[in-house]
């Protein structure tokens, strides 16, 4: 078991495949995209298959993909087909934009991956075409229907973004209201490749809990796991949940259970925080796992106690980088 500085038990790893998406939301990257890695700094399939077994070795015992746009990659499957046979592998999960996830939907399901957190930031067309910059809202609307009538087990990821899209909050909730699907609100975060910098934001976890309040006051506060990075509510008559993830506030440092590893092979022990280690070279070089085992513990050792302490590292230049190249 992996075990940070702090008494933290890391259980869970946040892989990226990729750096590079098919959307630029607004929030994420300027318009123009960012410039990606070259593919020959993109750790190969068999790179991130040796990595993640490696990792499991150590007691991680669920793995998130994500990117960019995951499946912006046409050799995923493979990925994640050499992950459903790992030993001691116990839920592999993917975070999407849904745009490119229609073709794949049966074979994750014959994988047995049934956990899909899908990016959708608005449920108006317009909202979301201004936001994303690109003309996909009937694709992602029909793919995330398809996820849900088809049993996977869905949650949507709605970043609130002031003065763009707090008017699709109660409608998102409203749509939603007869599927089995939890709808997490985030607070927005300042990754977004250097086109806004912010130190406060107005839609914090607590407003958007008000806002919501406001509509639906017969809500209930749902036990959630000590690990869980939200805070979960049930409406009454709803058939879903909804959660505030207080990714900016970060009231949830004390119980962090991840590990992110970028799509480059850097090791990123929080969010906030600068790369730790690069296990890229070390995989290439055919190095004994050992090495591997060694770099990853030496990250893990020097962890910093909350996102507060990690912005510290790189204050003045935390916030260049976009969320894509970070690992979602």
């Amino acid at each position: 078991m992996l075990v940070d500085n702090h008494n933290r038990k890391i259980n869970y790893l946040r892989l990226a495949v990729t750096d590079r998406c098919n959307l630029r939301c607004n929030y994420c990257m300027p318009s123009e995209g960012i410039e990606f890695v070259k593919n020959n700094k993109l750790l190969t399939i068999d790179e991130l298959s040796k990595i993640s077994e490696v990792l499991v070795g150590q007691g991680i015992d669920k793995i998130r993909i994500t990117g960019g746009e995951p499946f912006v990659r046409k050799d995923l499957m493979v990925l994640l087909q050499k992950l459903s046979a790992l030993d001691g592998l116990n839920d592999i999960s993917v975070t999407t934009n849904a745009t490119l996830i229609g073709p794949y939907i049966d074979e994750l399901k014959a994988l047995g991956i049934k956990n899909v957190n899908v990016s959708l930031d608005a449920i108006n067309r317009e909202t979301f075409e201004r936001i994303t910059r690109r003309n996909q809202f009937d694709t992602v609307h029909n793919n995330l229907i398809r996820l849900i009538t088809e049993g996977f087990n869905v949650r949507i990821n709605f970043i609130v973004l002031e003065g763009q899209n707090e008017q699709d909050i109660i409608p998102i909730l409203e749509l939603m209201k007869h599927y089995n699907v939890s709808v997490r609100f985030l607070e927005e975060m300042p990754f977004n490749g250097g086109t806004k910098n912010f130190t406060g934001i107005k839609w914090d976890y607590k407003a958007i809990l008000e806002h919501i309040s406001k509509t639906y006051p017969n809500f209930e506060k749902l036990q959630s796991p000590p690990t869980s990075t939200s805070i979960n509510y049930k409406i009454d008559g709803h058939k879903g949940t909804f959660g505030l993830i207080p990714s900016f506030s970060r009231t949830f440092c004390g119980s962090c259970n991840r590990l992110r590893v970028t799509a480059t092979g850097d090791v990123i022990t929080c969010l906030y925080g600068k790369p730790k280690a690069n296990l890229r070279e070390i995989v290439r070089e055919k190095k004994e796992i050992e090495e591997i085992q060694n770099e990853i513990l030496k990250a893990v050792g020097s962890r910093a106690k909350t996102g507060f302490e990690a912005q510290g590292e790189h204050s003045t230049t935390i916030f260049k980088n976009s969320m894509t190249s970070i690992g979602g």
